[in-house]
């Protein structure tokens, strides 16, 4: 029986381009070493603004949402052609659903937007360095950012 790789089961990974995932990856890695030994309260205004962070899916169902009624209104407005843009979002959409891809994955990836799992892998890297798993560590916190970014990589 192998080991599950890192990330292997998530299909927005897969279809992105390694050098993209490189690139998110070393952004988190950076910003875990960046609030290695800082306050408490900075790590906890971080984790607060990691739970708001939109992921990627959310960010494609609002686009999505955004032209497919911008679709409808134009075909109300100017000319029923403009109803293509709100079929074309939807098939999009549904390809994402099958696939785990489509077109405007690939753009929001390349601007930097994250995977629920990649937000939530740099939220518990910085949980870790806030002391909240010590009780399961045997007393142990972890100060140490390479430690802690190694951990979380599951």
């Amino acid at each position: 029986m192998t080991a599950i790789q890192p990330y292997e089961t998530d299909r927005v990974r897969r279809h992105t381009p390694p050098d993209i995932n490189a690139r998110i990856d070393d952004e988190i890695r950076a910003t875990i070493s960046q609030y290695a030994g800082t306050s408490r309260e900075t790590l906890t205004r971080r984790i607060d603004a990691l739970d708001r962070e939109w992921d990627i899916e959310r960010v494609l169902e609002a686009n999505a949402a955004s032209f497919s009624l911008a679709g409808l209104a134009l075909s109300q407005i100017h000319s029923r052609r403009w109803l293509w843009l709100s079929t074309g979002v939807a098939g999009f959409l549904l390809q994402h659903a099958l696939q785990g891809w489509c077109p405007p994955v690939s753009v929001f990836r390349r601007l930097g937007i994250r995977t629920r799992r990649e937000i939530d892998r740099e939220k518990y890297a910085l949980k870790a360095l806030r002391g909240d798993f010590e009780s399961i560590a045997g007393g142990q916190a972890a100060r140490d950012a390479d430690t802690v970014s190694r951990a979380v990589e599951i």
